[in-house]
């Protein structure tokens, strides 16, 4: 069993270095000219430190002590010294070039992946991030690109370097003595199967390092964000919070411990082996000069070749490791690479058609059109696990359904509301007039053309939301309004901004539009971020706008500015709303009853009251029966916070005062 379960390890090894590695090539291949430019200076570097030993030798055989057993000679030891100071001045200039070339290729490679990721994270579904923690996401832009700095800045350059100066140093070896070369690397055989050994272990040490290190990642931007610690603080459960991030963190730290200690004891056996080795030289030149120990075929072994061969196995000894480490961080890069082509290779699930095209232009609100609409939610995509095959289930009788052949229409510039039971599918009807996600039967249409058909920028145009909880990134007011449209200019934000009745609000404070709303808005009320929010969609200016709740969780004040700049915001475009506060939609042109996935009743707020069905069940648990408690205030009946209409008396009985 153990046998089966590291040979099952040993081929997805092989299958992911030949998927990797020629994908890791790619990243390289727009720089081939830098990189040539690298392997000439490696080369030319390899090939000026092999001239040294040779230099040595001559110094030795021909200057100093002259084989013929004549005087020094000073002239040619001269210039062999010259020749050897000026090697050392030339390599180190060519050196700086080199790591000059090797980092600007490695960080832009680095910097494209990260752009690439980002980008392709982009074009995924809404789905995909609602599965996928945003702490993961951040992990694998941040930590796990980070991880493999190396690879792409130096491993190249590294294993042609060494691999030029090992193969230079062992001819040079080789013509010295191939005796003695035989003896230096008779071990090499043994080292490179344990090299391999210890490069799984640490390949799949690092894929669990960068998991506990995405869990901790994770666990910081849930706890310390400010909706995080908000909530730690209401529950009082900072403690527990520590106390999780701790044991994530002590699992992080022995991970690390662990990978950086696994090949220690074999990277000890190698330093230990080359570091005796010339002592074991030395022994065997001795047998060798004194006729104990014969090599048919060798030559003459003198001071200067034993001199040069030791100063080459020396220069062999650090490449030979370097080559060894290095390619082990290859082995142990490979599991983030892994984790990085997961992500690259995600098929978003929404992609714009090749004849896709652009929505007509109307010039008034867009006509919205639900035709048979069955839909329910795909499975969850988790990153390296395939997605559950649904194709062969029946749309039409399985239960999980969401939306159940819902078919209705919104014409240009009417207001449309959508009220129902929680769960009802309401908010996932919206979701897929701007096309987050595709029906799985059936089709939307935006003025006449299945969204499916549409471009995506026409569809993203036409198309306006304003949600229950708006987002504000951390930046000025300003921006965020402005985000809505590119180049937008002051005069036109001002200008939402007062259509949404939040003009006076932004000048109020001391920095005005420049000031800064902080994560998520928390420096701002809930109806501030919500008239911020309706701000955007005038400045965008949708022909078709969908309101997802968005005046719920806010005080009758509050509510009653937000409410007249969505009255001003639904004029002249096509206005699709839901709301759990009926007295918010009692003016839709149309009111659609959704229960339990289905269409059940459609009209208008005294059709439907009139009908007793939903729409008149949902209002009577509102303002009916004395359930909800109501107060006259200057003559006028208030019931939860609104006031109920003078014709509808039937409510206006049974009231404590």
């Amino acid at each position: 069993m153990e046998e089966t379960a590291r040979a099952a390890r040993r081929a997805e090894a092989r299958e992911d270095a030949s998927r990797v590695l020629p994908r890791i090539a790619q990243l390289l291949a727009p720089y081939k000219r830098k990189m040539m430019l690298v392997a000439l200076a490696v080369v030319t570097g390899a090939v000026l430190s092999s001239l040294a030993p040779f230099l040595t030798k001559a110094v030795f055989d021909d200057a100093l002590f002259p084989v013929d057993g004549g005087s020094p000679d000073l002239a040619l030891l001269g210039w062999l010294v010259a020749g050897l100071c000026l090697i050392p001045i030339v390599a180190a200039l060519i050196g700086i070039g080199q790591n000059y070339l090797t980092s600007t290729i490695g960080n832009s490679a680095m910097a494209d992946l990260r752009s690439r990721l980002f980008a392709h994270l982009q074009t995924m579904e809404l789905g995909f991030f609602t599965a996928t923690k945003t702490g993961a996401i951040q992990s694998r832009l941040a930590n796990d690109v980070s991880g493999v700095r190396t690879v792409l800045t130096d491993t190249a350059t590294t294993i042609l370097q060494n691999a030029v100066t090992v193969s230079s140093a062992l001819v040079a070896m080789v013509i010295l003595s191939w005796q003695l070369t035989i003896i230096t690397l008779i071990l090499m055989p043994l080292f490179v199967v344990i090299q391999v050994r210890v490069g799984r272990r640490r390949q799949r040490l690092a894929r669990k390092t960068q998991e506990s290190l995405s869990e901790m990642t994770a666990i910081t931007e849930e706890a310390l964000s400010v909706s995080g610690i908000l909530l730690a603080k209401v529950f009082n459960r900072a403690e527990s919070e520590t106390l999780r991030y701790r044991e994530e963190n002590q699992r992080q730290t022995h991970l690390q411990v662990t990978a950086a200690m696994t090949g220690r004891t074999f990277f000890a056996m190698v330093q230990t082996f080359f570091a005796i080795t010339p002592a074991i030289i030395y022994l065997v030149s001795g047998f060798m000069l004194t006729g104990r120990m014969d090599f048919s075929g060798g030559g003459a072994l003198t001071a200067g070749t034993l001199v040069a061969f030791t100063t080459l196995q020396s220069r062999l000894q650090m490449p030979l490791i370097q080559l060894m480490r290095v390619t082990l961080d290859v082995q142990t890069s490979l599991a983030l690479f892994r984790r990085i082509f997961e992500y690259l290779d995600l098929e978003p699930a929404i992609v714009e058609r090749e004849d896709a095209r652009p929505l007509p232009d109307t010039g008034q609100g867009g006509h919205v059109e639900f035709r048979g609409v069955w839909f329910r939610y795909p499975p969850p995509r988790l990153v390296g696990v395939a997605p559950r095959d649904t194709d062969d289930q029946d749309p039409i009788t399985e239960e999980r359904w969401t939306l159940r052949d819902v078919s209705l229409t919104v014409e240009p510039g009417r207001l449309a509301a959508i009220v129902g039971p929680s769960g009802s599918g309401k908010t996932t009807m919206t979701y897929l007039v701007p096309r987050f996600y595709d029906v799985t039967e059936g089709a939307v249409l935006v003025d006449g053309v299945d969204v499916r058909d549409a471009t995506e920028h026409s569809l993203a145009t036409t198309v306006g939301m304003v949600t229950q909880e708006p987002y504000l990134f951390h930046g000025t007011i300003f921006a965020n309004i402005a985000y809505a449209k590119a180049g937008a200019t002051p005069e036109e934000v001002e200008q939402a901004a007062r259509d949404a009745n939040i003009h006076d609000r932004i000048m109020s404070f001391a920095e005005g539009y420049e000031t800064i709303t902080g994560e998520r808005g928390y420096r701002l009320s809930g109806g501030e971020k919500q008239r911020i929010a309706i701000a955007r969609v005038f400045l965008m200016n949708p022909r078709v706008l969908i309101l997802d709740e968005a005046t719920s969780a806010l005080d009758t004040e509050t509510e009653r500015l937000v409410q007249d700049a969505l009255e001003r915001a639904t004029v002249g475009r096509t206005t699709i709303a839901i709301a759990h506060r009926l007295s918010t939609i009692q003016n839709a042109d149309v009111i659609f009853g959704l229960e339990e996935g289905r269409l059940v009743e459609q009209g208008t707020h005294t059709e439907l009251l009139a009908k007793g069905g939903l729409y008149s069940r949902l209002y009577v648990e509102q303002f009916g029966g004395g359930q909800v408690e109501g107060r006259f205030r200057d003559g006028v009946l208030f019931r939860d916070g609104h006031r109920v209409p003078d014709h509808e008396d039937h409510l206006r009985a049974d009231v404590p005062l």
